[in-house]
């Protein structure tokens, strides 16, 4: 391996091949029989049932750079970075890295479960490469980044999805690696949560370490990233996060007509599915469906969902976002001490009524269910309805005499003005 100083990670001609319908035990001889001379049409190319998630990928990556992996479901997203941490081989090509690489690709990847929590923050360091006294510096850091203390005597298999995720995140972040690898597992933390990680990872990339975010947060792969790979078997575009990811949200935005989205089943989303959204509606609160709303006029938001599994704790979240996909409201079921609600299978809409005043400008919805009971988040859809909100009141005179208004909310204000102050010469 040469050495490349300025290199953290060089990816070269590489493709990954899965073999279809592989692992079936045979205990009759004549399944024996048929199964070796399948094998033998396979090993002479007859009958082969390949698939290959990725072929001819090609980068580099500089020391010191956020680098986004974004993609639909399915793209070869993960595939590459298990490739990259070397939890498996590439089929083609070749991976080369510098330096000790943390990763976090799924909840609870380099846990014992049954060690404490305390047990394997020490057993990942070790794992490392890292001295006993070096963990010890770092372990109070750990902790309080994680938020777990009361758990970090308890073995890891009695943690929540939730808690697996912060304990792995702090252990990542703040062992001393040069590459930190992290999948879409944030998603399963709360948003205050993610919001730290976001941060530390932002810290991580300015200390010069470098950072491969794997993430369907649109707004969090522009916040933290500078440069983004679109994936979809291969390198479909590479280049600043911004001009990337609007190519990418133009090619996944549901399929809309009027005040109505229809969200496929195999549409971008996050979560665990015990339940998935199918529909979005926008309606007046006189029920008339509209996507084109008035200065600080209420409007009523329809979810229906396809529900697989009884879910005991069930709490929805829909947020307002920008064109681009910033978060800039929440409303939340649980919102002013609402209780969360059982949710049986089978199929239910929810109606939920937002009351705020938005500035001109075109908005997105996201809509979210949540596990409370698991702290988890059971669907995730970011960019579910398109709607626009007019520079024009329902009733009366209110809008704004300039083409253009900064922000994106208008609070309530009083406006005071004092008495004329008296200057001095």
């Amino acid at each position: 391996m040469s050495s490349e100083p300025a290199l953290a990670l060089r990816v070269e001609q590489v493709g990954k091949r899965y073999r279809l319908g592989t692992g079936v035990h045979h205990n009759l001889l004549a399944e024996r029989l048929g199964a070796g001379l399948r094998g033998w049409r396979r090993r002479h190319g007859e009958d082969a049932q390949d698939f290959w998630p990725l072929r001819d990928v090609d980068f580099e990556v500089r020391r010191g750079e956020a680098l986004g992996l974004i993609g639909r479901n399915g793209a070869g997203k993960s595939t590459l970075l298990k490739l990259i941490s070397r939890i498996t081989r590439p089929t083609t090509g070749r991976i080369e890295s510098w330096g000790r690489i943390a990763t976090l690709l799924e909840v609870g990847t380099g846990f014992h479960p049954e060690l404490t929590g305390r047990e394997n923050v020490y057993l990942n360091g070790a794992i490392l490469g890292m001295r006993r006294r070096e963990i010890d510096m770092r372990f109070d850091a750990i902790a309080d980044f994680a938020g777990i203390d009361q758990f970090l005597d308890t073995p890891v298999k009695r943690y929540s999805s939730g808690m697996f995720v912060r304990l792995g995140f702090a252990v990542a972040a703040h062992l001393e690696t040069d590459i930190l690898l992290v999948d879409e597992v944030l998603a399963v933390g709360d948003s205050e949560f993610q919001r730290k990680c976001l941060g530390k990872m932002q810290d991580v990339a300015q200390e010069g370490r470098t950072v491969v975010f794997v993430s369907h947060n649109m707004h969090a792969v522009q916040r933290l990233c500078t440069r983004v790979l679109l994936i979809d078997g291969g390198v479909i575009d590479d280049g600043a996060p911004d001009d990337v990811v609007a190519k990418y949200l133009d090619e996944v935005d549901p399929s809309q007509t009027g005040a109505m989205a229809r969200i496929a089943p195999d549409a971008e989303r996050q979560g665990s599915g015990e339940a998935r959204l199918t529909s979005v509606g926008m309606s007046t609160v006189s029920d008339e469906p509209t996507t084109s709303l008035y200065l600080g006029q209420p409007f009523v938001v329809t979810m229906t969902y396809d529900v697989r599994a009884q879910i005991a704790e069930a709490a929805w979240e829909v947020g307002l976002c920008t064109a681009d996909g910033e978060r800039i409201v929440t409303a939340q079921s649980i919102d002013y001490s609402a209780p969360t609600l059982p949710l049986a299978t089978g199929s239910h809409r929810v109606d939920v009524e937002i009351r705020t005043f938005l500035l001109p400008g075109d908005y997105r919805l996201e809509i979210q269910l949540h596990d409370a009971a698991k702290e988890a988040t059971i669907d995730c859809v970011q960019r579910a309805l398109r709607f626009h909100v007019l520079n024009a009141a329902e009733h009366g005179d209110d809008r704004y005499p300039w083409q253009s208004v900064r922000g994106y909310v208008r609070p309530e204000s009083t406006w005071t003005l004092g008495a004329e102050m008296e200057t001095k010469a």
